[in-house]
C-alpha cells in the first residue's frame, strides 16, 4: 500500500514522516498554495533525505505550469514523481513523460460527480497512477473535504489509483474497508497548521495500518 503525506515543508519532518513508513513524501509546487515551497528548497530536503540514507519516493505536485519547468524543477530537486493537479490533458502527460524518460506520473482528478470517474479513465492509458480528490471549487488540494466513498466502489481503472481527500488517522481505517485503492494521500489530515505535520498523528495514522 502506498502512503503519500503530501504538503511537506520540513527537511527534519520528512525524514521522521518516512521513518514512520510513508512510502512517499509530496512537495506542493503551486505558488498560490500556502504549502508551496520553492526549488531551491525542495531540493535541500530532497538532499537531506539523501544524506539520511531514507529511501522514498519524492513527488512534486504542480496545477497547469508549463512543461519546461515542471522538467527543470524535477531534474533541479531529484523528484522521482510528478502529480499533475490541474486540467492537463492526456496528450500534456505523454509529452511530460517523454521528456522525462524514468519519471513517474500521477494525474490527481477533483471528483464531483459520476462523470469526473469516467473522464479519469480517459487518463489511465498515459500515466502511471490516477489520484482522487475532493472537489473544492477555490482549492486544488488539502481542503479536509471527503469523496462520496460510495460513489468510487465500483471504480477499478486500468492502472494503479490512490484515494485522498479527507483521510485522517480516523476515518482511513473506514475507507479502505470499503475500496481497494493502491494507495492513500494524506495531507491536512496530518497537520497541526498548513505545511507543518503533526507526527503524533502520523504515527497514529500508520498504527491504524498496520492493524488492517
Amino acid at each position: 500500500m502506498r502512503v503519500k503525506i503530501c504538503g511537506i515543508t520540513q527537511a527534519e519532518q520528512a525524514i521522521a514522516i518516512a521513518r514512520h513508513g510513508a512510502t512517499h513524501l509530496g512537495f506542493i509546487c503551486v505558488p498560490q498554495s500556502p504549502r508551496y515551497l520553492s526549488p531551491g528548497a525542495i531540493a535541500e530536503i530532497t538532499q537531506a533525505l539523501d544524506a539520511a540514507k531514507v529511501a522514498i519516493k519524492t513527488v512534486g505536485v504542480f496545477a497547469d505550469a508549463p512543461l519546461t519547468e515542471m522538467a527543470d524543477v524535477a531534474r533541479q530537486t531529484n523528484l522521482s514523481h510528478l502529480q499533475l493537479h490541474g486540467q492537463e490533458t492526456p496528450e500534456q502527460c505523454q509529452q511530460l513523460l517523454a521528456e522525462l524518460p524514468g519519471i513517474f506520473l500521477i494525474k490527481a482528478i477533483r471528483v464531483r460527480t459520476a462523470a469526473d470517474l469516467v473522464w479519469a479513465e480517459t487518463y489511465a492509458p498515459h500515466v502511471d497512477a490516477l489520484l482522487l480528490d475532493a472537489y473544492h471549487p477555490q482549492q486544488l488540494g488539502g481542503t479536509g473535504l471527503t469523496l462520496d466513498w460510495n460513489a468510487l466502489v465500483s471504480f477499478r481503472p486500468t492502472c494503479p489509483w490512490m484515494l485522498a481527500g479527507g483521510l485522517t488517522p480516523e476515518n482511513v481505517s473506514t475507507a479502505l474497508s470499503m475500496l481497494k485503492p493502491d494507495g492513500i494521500d494524506l495531507s491536512s489530515g496530518v497537520e497541526q497548521s498548513p505545511g507543518i505535520k503533526d507526527l503524533a498523528m502520523v504515527q497514529r495514522l500508520f498504527k491504524k495500518m498496520q492493524q488492517l
